[in-house]
Order: C-alpha cells, then sequence, then structure tokens
C-alpha cells in the first residue's frame, strides 16, 4: 500500500502542476517540451482535462492497491492501473527527450517514480 500512496504523492505534483499551467501561472517551461513560458489560452484546457485523468489514476492506484474502497471489480481496476503505468511509462520517456531543461531534469524523475509505483501496485495484486 506504501508504494501506492508513494505514487499518488508524486502525481499530486503534476496534478499541482497543471493546476497551476491552466490557471495561467508561468510553469509551461515545465511541459509541453517547454515551448510556452505562460501556455496559451487556448490550450490550456488540455492541462484541466489532464487533471482530471490524472485525479482518476490516482484513484485506481490507491483502489489497486487496497487503501480506498472499490468502485470497479479488483480485475478491472488492477488492468486500469496496468494501463495508466504503460501510459506514465510512455510519459517518461516524451519527458526525457524533452527539448525543455526543466520538464527533463525535474519532471522525468517524478514521472518515472510514478510510474514504477503504478507498476509495482499492479503486479503486486
Amino acid at each position: 500500500m506504501i508504494i501506492a500512496i508513494t505514487g499518488s504523492i508524486a502525481f499530486s505534483f503534476a496534478i499541482i502542476l497543471y493546476i497551476l499551467i491552466a490557471l495561467g501561472q508561468p510553469y509551461g517551461e515545465f511541459a509541453m517540451g517547454g515551448k510556452y513560458k505562460i501556455v496559451p489560452k487556448e490550450k490550456r484546457f488540455i492541462f484541466g482535462i489532464s487533471v482530471i485523468v490524472q485525479i482518476a489514476a490516482i484513484v485506481v492506484v490507491l483502489q489497486t492497491a487496497g487503501a480506498i474502497p472499490l468502485i470497479f471489480s479488483q480485475s478491472t481496476t488492477r488492468g486500469i492501473c496496468f494501463f495508466f503505468a504503460a501510459f506514465l511509462s510512455l510519459n517518461v520517456i516524451a519527458n526525457a527527450i524533452s527539448n525543455s531543461k526543466k520538464e527533463k531534469y525535474v519532471i522525468t524523475p517524478i514521472s518515472f517514480i510514478t510510474a514504477i509505483c503504478f507498476w509495482i501496485t499492479a503486479i503486486g495484486r
């Protein structure tokens, strides 16, 4: 269960960052390859949608670990956890090859920790 909680905490940093970016704060260099310091208004909705997906991912990993009650069956929740683990692994690769040093050296390690926690939780159940 501690692994899932660790992954949730690590993922929470991304949620906070994405909320700030969606609100127009100057943290765009940590996302989207660092293309923008302040993400244009018309692109901020992407970060808002991503926050919802990230919160759902946290719920799934905590449910898979048994930290909170299940919404779906254990096997369904575990399958969704595997999906998020794979998605987060791809995200690590994208962050690692980013042109943005801030994204590469700050976000990649956080993404890596999160992905590993999701994999361990999914496999462990």
